[in-house]
Formats: structure tokens, sequence, C-alpha cells
């Protein structure tokens, strides 16, 4: 069976909802941070030797990357579904917003978290990246304008991949700031894969 292993307070919810959009059966393997440190336990380094979250074993793969995990997932289990014809428009749109969503839009959110720790010696860097973050989300709010998904006009993997960076955008700036945005976290969590996966295995 499909395993996915779990950091808790990790972005693993892409992968086990994209499971339950595939209908297909896993077990999800959780794991505690370490309280002082906040980084992984030694367990998940027995899995991989980063012991970063979240991670997919199945048959005699082993992958970290959500994204690398989600296309994994996709050319193995979706039959067609998930992602646009090669060579068209639309797909690379989606192999853009794919390597987006973790190499540039988490970037500033991290920053945001990471220079919050510091108190009053990160202040000075607030201004810079709150101005990073609302540059991104204002871009994606742009994108979605006049469309339901971010590529064509169903769910593909790059509307998983990007689920995490919206979801802490309109938690963060409010429901208000960036409409499109609003709308499109509101439309992803009805969606019955994505309640399954919640029941499941929890916010």
């Amino acid at each position: 069976m499909i395993e996915v292993h779990h950091l808790k307070e990790s972005r693993s919810r892409r992968i086990t909802w994209m499971l339950e959009e595939l209908g297909q059966e896993y077990t999800v393997i959780s794991y505690d941070r370490d309280p002082q440190t906040r980084l992984a336990p030694p367990e998940l380094k027995k899995i991989h030797p980063l012991g970063k979250a979240p991670v997919l074993r199945d048959k005699e793969e082993i992958l970290i990357e959500s994204g690398a995990i989600l296309e994994y997932l996709i050319a193995e289990y979706g039959n067609g579904q998930f992602v646009p014809e090669k060579g068209t428009p639309d797909y690379y749109r989606y192999l853009q917003f794919m390597h987006y969503a973790e190499g540039s839009a988490m970037l500033p959110l991290l920053l945001k978290l990471y220079v919050g720790r510091l108190g009053e010696a990160g202040a000075p860097l607030h201004p810079r990246i709150n101005s990073e973050i609302a540059n991104h989300l204002g871009y994606l709010n742009v994108e979605l304008e006049g469309r339901d998904f971010f590529v064509g006009n169903a769910l593909t993997g790059a509307d998983v991949q990007l689920s995490f960076v919206v979801q802490i955008g309109v938690r963060s700036a409010g429901r208000d700031a960036f409409p499109n945005l609003t709308r499109f976290v509101d439309m992803i969590e009805a969606r019955p894969a994505y309640q399954r996966a919640v029941e499941k295995n929890g916010e």
C-alpha cells in the first residue's frame, strides 16, 4: 500500500488530497516535531536521509518534494487526468505553476515565519517580506480572473500544488484582500476528495 510519511505542521495535505482524487488507498504515518528544535525526529530520517516531509513510499519508489510526488502519482494512477496534454500551451502553463509554487511563492511565506521568530531583530525585514507576499498573491489573484482553475477547465496537479500557498495567503491576508483566491480556496475545500483527506488525516 502507498505510504505517506507526514511530519506534523508540514505540507502533506496536497499529497493525501491527490490520493483521494485518484481513488487510491494509502496510509499516513505521522511524526511529531522536536518541541525545542522544531525539526523532524530521527525516525523520519530512516525513511529518507533528509528527514523532510512529505515522503511517499510506493512499491520500490521513495520520493520527496511535493511537486515530484504529485507528478509521480498523476503519471502512475491518473489515467490521463489532472495534467494537460503534453506540448500544449496549457501543459507549459501547468509546468510553470508546478515549479512556481515551491520555487518562488513559498519563499516569502517561509521568510515571514522564520523572521517572525526573531522578534525585534527581524523587524527591518518585515516590510520587504510583506511586499513580496502581496506581490505573489496579487499575481495569483490576477491569474484566476475569470477562471476556476489555474490551468484549463478542470482540476490539475498545479491547482493542488498551489493550494497550500493560496490557503495560507487567504488566511493571513483576510478573505476580502484577494477575492479570486478566496473563491478558489472555498471551491477546493468543498471538493469531496479534499474533505475526505481532512476527515481521515485531520487539518
